[in-house]
């Protein structure tokens, strides 16, 4: 894990590019945080104020260094923070990783999630060794599945009672894209 370095380029799709997280970006993670389910999955507390957001901002910027693999903030066109995304590399030394993706609320609807994905993915298959990246959706979420599969991911099967969530055990659809399907694309996002 110590090869590997944030990338030079910022990975880029449509109209989104992935790049590091700022300060500046406090603003966006306070909203990140008034979705119910984003604080479910992560490290973001519910309704973070400037404060909690800051921290949480501090914890990606560090997480490459400590090993957990890269942690972007996604923006747009104007630079501007529309959510984040994060590239996991526990399981690097067996080839896999797993992504991950949310777009603050104001910035829903426009395809964001899809061109991030698609950017993470195609960063994924520059990292030395890794053949597989994973993604778990719970089965109710139809957008979510929909950007997956848009970003070039195929449903592979539900894993029951996988991942606890909120105190409770739930299922996930297991999605997959491996580095032999070839470049990801942005297929029907908008």
């Amino acid at each position: 894990m110590t090869d590997l370095r944030w990338p030079e380029t910022p990975p880029r799709s449509g109209p989104v590019r992935l790049r590091a997280f700022r300060s500046g970006d406090v603003a966006m993670v306070e909203e990140l945080a008034t979705d119910p389910y984003v604080p479910l999955i992560g490290s973001l507390p519910a309704h973070a104020g400037p404060v909690a957001a800051q921290d949480w901002i501090t914890r990606q910027q560090g997480r490459l260094a400590e090993g957990a693999g890269f942690s972007f903030c996604v923006a747009g066109e104007q630079d501007e923070p529309l959510g984040s995304a994060g590239l996991w590399l526990r399981d690097l030394a067996a080839g896999r990783s797993s992504a991950g993706y949310a777009v603050r609320p104001s910035a829903r609807g426009r395809g964001v999630a899809g061109h991030a994905l698609v950017a993470l993915t195609a960063f994924a298959w520059t990292v030395p060794g890794l053949h597989r990246v994973e993604l778990f959706i719970e089965p109710a979420n139809a957008a979510s599945r929909r950007t997956a599969e848009r970003a070039g991911y195929r449903f592979e099967g539900v894993l029951r009672q996988h991942q606890e969530i909120g105190g409770r055990r739930r299922d996930m659809c297991s999605y997959a894209a491996l580095r032999t399907d070839g470049r990801p694309g942005p297929a029907g996002i908008v």
